[in-house]
């Protein structure tokens, strides 16, 4: 697609995007009512045309937050046995983690579970709702909802509730408080508030992007062709075009390169150190049980070998799958991604994306074996007749899958597109 004219110029501009996974410059079709755009390459969702989008992920957002100030205020969850009655509110159960001096599980549970989410869902009213404030502040709450949206791990933790109850049921009576079905609807709506949030609009809406025109040194731009290949890259928090020298957003002032600065060597120092960290993780005990005078330390792998073997197979099947082998497979995998990405490895694009999506997609997931001990630590406090109380191993498998989110968060997947990229070099330098 070239350009002719200044005017045509601009507005072809605005319907190009860069696909933030793969580079390829993608000419946008003029999207009906509840139609997306998607690289023909990558298959990444590069913008969507929602009904009423100001008016639909503000309703989402509101309702998410009346629904998580309704389950603040009444009883969560109640545990009855033998006549012992343990009761607690959604709000208690970081002061647990606090007061028994585990302050890092319960500032886990306080950032990711409530604060992000919380904050996430008012950023959403602000923007969507063109609420009047400095431009420098509106781009700095889309710069800080967008990086935060993978911490909301509000789902996750109702997983962990689901899978506590399983655990529970073997020892007593478990009730569900007023405030567990608002959570369930905080749940829904926050995720679907996402959902209806488009990034691409967002951004447009707050300021027009950037126009890039035809220099000496750089022809127009060719949908079809990567942007490193025409001389033009993407920020990656505001979506703009920008020249590859250019290396400071003019939109957003996001500060950035053609590829991450160090990406590899970053990631591969955020894996090695969670590598380190899951050995004692998986050795040490992550939760003690204290009943009639006895203390029972269990790790991850015995956690699950007990509901194997009290005939829980989904939930120990679940609780194996996304503590022991996801947190493994996801260092493996991001070993792979960033060997093929330095030594352009003989495995198709197409592949080692897929296999990136799915490193993004179920990483945050091993958070629920940690949000199962908070909920299970808050609950069981019945004195000396029985008391579950969380361990180091906790706060390192925590750590583990921190680190790991952040390793797949500073690897760069555009690399693994680069070795696809040099046919388009190669076809241009043939032409001239």
């Amino acid at each position: 697609m070239c350009f002719d004219d200044p005017c045509s110029d601009n507005h072809q501009h605005n319907k190009l995007v860069l696909c933030p996974q793969c580079d390829m410059l993608v000419a946008l079709p003029d999207l009906m009512e509840g139609n997306k755009a998607v690289c023909p390459r990558c298959d990444t969702l590069l913008t969507a045309k929602w009904k009423e989008p100001r008016n639909q992920p503000t309703g989402y957002a509101i309702s998410a937050l009346l629904m998580l100030f309704l389950a603040c205020l009444f009883p969560f969850i109640s545990m009855n046995v033998a006549g012992i009655v343990s009761e607690i509110k959604l709000t208690e159960i970081p002061k647990v983690m606090f007061n028994d001096d585990y302050s890092s599980i319960g500032a886990f549970f306080l950032i990711f579970v409530q604060f992000i989410p919380t904050f996430c869902m008012v950023s959403i009213i602000f923007l969507c709702q063109n609420i009047k404030m400095a431009r420098r502040l509106k781009i700095e709450l889309a710069r800080i909802l967008f990086q935060m949206k993978t911490w909301c791990m509000a789902e996750i933790f109702l997983a962990g509730i689901l899978v506590s109850f399983v655990k529970l049921m073997a020892y007593g009576d478990i009730e569900l408080g007023l405030s567990f079905l608002p959570y369930c609807l905080f749940c829904i709506f926050q995720v679907r508030a996402f959902q209806c949030l488009d990034r691409y609009w967002i951004w447009n809406d707050i300021e027009p992007a950037p126009t890039i025109g035809q220099t000496k040194t750089r022809q127009a731009l060719q949908a079809g062709k990567p942007g490193l290949v025409q001389g033009v890259r993407l920020c990656l928090c505001c979506t703009a075009i920008l020249p590859a020298q250019e290396h400071q957003c003019s939109r957003c002032h996001t500060k950035g390169h053609a590829r991450r600065h160090f990406s590899l060597q970053l990631t591969m120092a955020l894996l090695i150190t969670s590598a380190i960290l899951y050995i004692p993780a998986n050795i040490l005990p992550i939760m003690v049980t204290q009943s009639l005078g006895n203390h029972i330390n269990s790790t991850i792998l015995e956690g699950i070998i007990l509901l194997w073997s009290t005939g829980s197979y989904p939930v120990a099947l679940v609780i194996f799958i996304a503590s022991i082998m996801v947190p493994l497979l996801k260092m493996l995998a991001i070993i792979w991604l960033c060997w093929d990405a330095k030594k352009h490895g003989k495995y198709h694009s197409e592949t080692m994306h897929f296999i990136y999506e799915l490193v993004e997609f179920v990483g945050r997931w091993s958070m629920i074996d940690v949000f199962v001990i908070a909920v299970l630590s808050a609950l069981v406090r019945m004195g000396q007749f029985m008391s579950i109380y969380p361990a180091t191993g906790a706060v390192l498998f925590a750590s583990v899958v921190i680190l790991t989110m952040f390793a797949s968060m500073t690897f760069d997947p555009r690399l693994t597109w680069d070795k696809a990229n040099k046919k388009f070099e190669l076809q241009n330098s043939e032409e001239l």
